[in-house]
């Protein structure tokens, strides 16, 4: 795939993942949407990089709905729409999991990946074309005891991901799930992992994404890791 003038939008991405490929599309020609739901931070970033900014909560689809709606009055069009936004909740056993924020990591990332891609598939199937790429983890194939909640939801966005490519193929929108291992990004807080330094650093597992996306037939999925 040509990346150059492709409209991109990207959850999650006032930094982390989502900054990185930010950057790294746009040094590929693509026009960028990024999203988070702090106002200063997508502002920032998105003067910082030459991004198109939109502030929203991934958990609420009247804010994808704006994302969507807006991309689109501002480029004319989607190509590619990226589920990026996730949070975790700590290591814990399932005895110990706070059941509200237990909540706010399936509202986040299970929902806030159904909702993006409702929003986006309103337009790809008006366009007939389009891409979805779903940031999943590893941890949607090997769970791990200490993150129960975070493994789940991860477990519901790869089958929610694999029916939307079995839907989809026949409207000529491509379904792409991304599954890598740990990133050092700022998503565990104060409470790194013992082995956070072994992990990936986000420019690695970025460049990996957009080397996919460039081949002429992208894979459906890939898993990255050192």
């Amino acid at each position: 795939m040509n990346l150059k003038d492709k409209v991109v939008v990207i959850t999650g991405s006032s930094k982390g993942l989502g900054r990185a490929l930010a950057l790294l599309f746009i040094d590929e020609g693509a026009k960028v949407v990024i999203n988070s739901a702090n106002k200063k931070e997508t502002e920032k970033t998105a003067q910082e990089i030459g991004a198109f900014p939109c502030v929203g909560n991934v958990a609420k689809e009247k804010d994808m709905q704006k994302l969507a709606a807006l991309a689109v009055k501002k480029f004319g069009k989607i190509d590619i729409w990226i589920n990026n936004a996730g949070i975790s909740m700590g290591h814990m056993p399932v005895e110990e999991v706070d059941v509200e924020k237990a909540h706010e990591v399936m509202e986040v990332n299970f929902f806030g990946t159904f909702y993006g891609s409702r929003s986006a598939i309103k337009y790809f199937k008006k366009q007939k074309h389009g891409t979805i790429l779903n940031i999943i983890s590893v941890r949607a194939f090997t769970p791990s005891p200490l993150s129960s909640i975070y493994s789940s939801s991860k477990w519901a966005v790869r089958g929610f991901t694999e029916l939307l490519r079995t839907v989809l193929e026949p409207e000529n929108i491509s379904v792409i799930a991304v599954y890598p291992g740990g990133i050092q990004t700022e998503f565990f807080g104060k409470k790194k992992p013992l082995d956070y330094g072994k992990y990936m650093g986000s420019e690695f597992v970025a460049q990996k994404i957009i080397q996919n996306l460039k081949l002429t037939k992208p894979k459906k999925e890939i898993i990255i890791k050192k």
